[in-house]
């Protein structure tokens, strides 16, 4: 099954998803075995591998030793064109559409597409939006974008209109690692009323009812990273998963990884 198939039946069957956010320079690789098990039993439905300041020398090792722990898809959200690897099961081919840096809108995807063709990685076109959060977060910064006002749903909805126009089949909204506002949900709201594509929301998410409101907004999938980076227990990262699983569970076609 494509890892985008899979997202849409995740979505389908539990009426919104968990994903969780492993940063390689935050959490030690040889504690991936111990957080993957407690994800998978807490009812996680996927994990992201990446950050915008990772210079981890064997990415493509620890991108390993986790899948040999998990049976859950492990999607590369890349900070930058180097945090690309063949072990990956997708990858997040993010477009920073909230930034006029044309590095991070088109430029380094032309750099690093016959790579992705090559290894095999299944794309996912994202339009990625930084939204503002409070304090000037390192996805800001590295990406030189300013971040779409938290206080102008009208602008948000306007760029991921245009995203979907363009063909792109997510959408994330971030407010940034250990940002002091996670994204408002007026703003989640005016997004997934007017597209039809599946919206990912992450930054500042900390608590279960936090993950809930996200998706009573109308969020396909809420990110979680830094708040189970330091509290990484069983019951904590299960809590936040059942929060966004807002539909009765029904029979869920495990994932396999698949080339076709």
């Amino acid at each position: 099954m494509k890892v985008y198939t899979y997202l849409q039946h995740v979505v389908k069957y539990k009426g919104g998803g968990f994903i969780v956010l492993i940063d390689p320079e935050s959490f030690p690789m040889e504690r991936l075995p111990m957080l993957a098990e407690r994800c998978e039993d807490a009812g996680v439905d996927a994990f992201f591998v990446g950050g915008s300041l990772v210079y981890n020398l064997n990415l493509n090792a620890y991108v390993s030793h986790l899948k040999e722990a998990t049976t859950l898809p492990v999607i590369g959200f890349p900070g930058s064109i180097t945090q690309i690897c063949s072990s990956l099961d997708a990858l997040l081919y993010l477009s920073v559409i909230s930034s006029n840096n044309p590095e991070y809108l088109f430029r380094q995807h032309i750099q690093v597409a016959p790579l992705i063709r090559k290894l095999g990685i299944e794309p996912l076109a994202t339009g990625y939006m930084l939204i503002e959060s409070g304090t000037l977060t390192t996805a800001q910064y590295m990406s030189a974008s300013l971040p779409l006002p938290r206080h102008k749903p009208d602008v948000a909805a306007a760029t991921a209109m245009a995203a979907e126009m363009m063909g792109m089949k997510l959408l994330f909204t971030d407010a940034g690692s250990g940002a002091d506002h996670p994204v408002p949900d007026h703003l989640v709201q005016a997004i997934t009323q007017t597209c039809s594509i599946p919206l990912l929301v992450g930054g500042g998410i900390r608590s279960p009812e936090e993950v809930a409101r996200k998706i009573q907004a109308g969020a396909s999938f809420v990110v979680v990273g830094n708040a189970i980076e330091k509290h990484p227990d069983a019951s904590f990262i299960a809590e936040l998963a059942a929060a966004a699983h807002v539909a009765l569970p029904r029979p869920l076609e495990g994932f396999r990884p698949s080339q076709d």
